[in-house]
């Protein structure tokens, strides 16, 4: 006889092993998210890759599969390809309503297409373009709602007020559920939640921007900011751009000509320094039993601090297997010291003279010895 409150199957990975989204979003979801930037057919031209719709399936399918349920994407990703088929994979299947997508506005989606002229009133984080974003992404992802819906980036036209009221009607139209914002200064963002909790209006409940072992400058302010407001972090960027790769790596795309990921930039080879994160990487691996190097440096990410949510591409099944190793890992505080030790990292005027909140500001060692109460700490892996 089966019981009545019989416990869930087990999960197949720790994908399916779910973590509260932040203090605002009590919602569970997949520790690592699947992003959508490579899913889709429409950016071969541009130099970033893309995927076919059979492909992106099967990387769906895989991902799902595992028990992951939190996927992101972007009304212009893929020239909007990347919405389109992640909404007629879900419908497809009928799990819309197990998934937890996220997508973004502010983005031109047709910015491609020549014939859209003049197009200045489709981008933008302004009201018109939100709504006129927001409807083209639930079309495109064939659904009546978005789970969290993120402003893309900054424009430095639009006021808080005008933002805050705008996407609150989305929630209160039950259109969105949660608010995020990406790559905005922290005091944007700060002045946008105290906004909307002055007003009774929804708060961002998550930040996402670029942060990885070799570029960490999302340590000075936005965690920071994270942990004083609550807030969830997705990072993106994770894996540096594909340059977190051993010496032997590197010297075999260099005899093969397969080079690297050139979008952002020609020289995809490695600096001095982030050959020496890297090597940093590898000594930790070797010591700990595990050769991905691409998983460390997740795993840093997921330690530093609580409600990370690392954001991982790519376009292959291997890749999304060899990245959720990272789940596995525990660092202690000797590797990530270690990992930070690797270059120098200034954390720049005032965090160069007061800190950056993890210990007592250096002026108060004047005041007495302080006993500090520990920082909350991350769910980490244990291997």
């Amino acid at each position: 006889m089966p019981q009545l409150f019989a416990p869930a199957p087990a999960p197949k990975s720790k994908l399916g092993l779910y973590r509260k989204f932040s203090t605002h979003a009590g919602v569970h979801v997949s520790p690592i998210v699947l992003g959508g930037g490579s899913i889709g057919d429409k950016w071969t031209a541009y130099g970033m890759g893309s995927m076919s719709k059979e492909d992106s399936f099967k990387l769906l399918d895989a991902y799902f599969d595992l028990g992951g349920n939190f996927i992101d994407t972007a009304n212009a990703y893929q020239n909007e390809s990347s919405e389109q088929f992640i909404g007629e994979w879900a419908e497809s299947k009928g799990i819309r309503d197990l998934l937890f997508i996220a997508t973004k506005y502010s983005f031109n989606s047709k910015h491609y297409d020549d014939s859209v002229v003049p197009r200045v009133l489709l981008g933008g984080n302004n009201a018109k373009s939100m709504h006129l974003a927001l409807e083209g992404s639930l079309k495109n992802l064939r659904t009546t709602y978005i789970d969290l819906f993120y402003v893309h980036y900054w424009d430095f036209d639009t006021s808080i007020p005008e933002l805050m009221q705008a996407l609150h009607a989305l929630v209160l139209a039950r259109k969105v559920l949660y608010l995020g914002i990406s790559d905005t200064p922290a005091w944007v963002v700060s002045k946008a939640n105290q906004y909307a909790r002055d007003h009774g209006l929804t708060p961002f409940c998550v930040y996402q921007g670029a942060w990885n072992v070799m570029e960490r400058s999302f340590e000075r302010d936005i965690i920071p900011m994270a942990r004083d407001d609550g807030m969830a972090l997705c990072p993106w960027n994770v894996l540096g751009g594909g340059k977190i790769r051993t010496d032997e790596e590197e010297e075999r795309r260099i005899q093969s000509g397969e080079k690297g990921r050139e979008i952002f930039g020609l020289d995809w080879l490695r600096t001095e320094d982030e050959k020496k994160v890297c090597a940093v990487l590898e000594k930790i691996g070797a010591e700990i039993g595990v050769k991905s190097l691409t998983s460390i440096a997740i795993a840093y990410v997921l330690h530093k601090t609580r409600f990370v949510f690392p954001i991982v591409g790519g376009r292959k099944v291997e890749q999304l297997l060899e990245n959720i190793q990272a789940l596995e890992i525990s660092l202690t505080p000797e590797h990530l010291a270690a990992i930070e030790g690797a270059t120098k990292f200034d954390l720049g005027f005032p965090h160069s003279m007061i800190g950056n909140g993890e210990a007592p500001a250096h002026m108060q060692w004047m005041d007495g010895h302080l006993a500090t109460w520990p920082l909350a700490k991350p769910i980490t892996g244990s291997k």
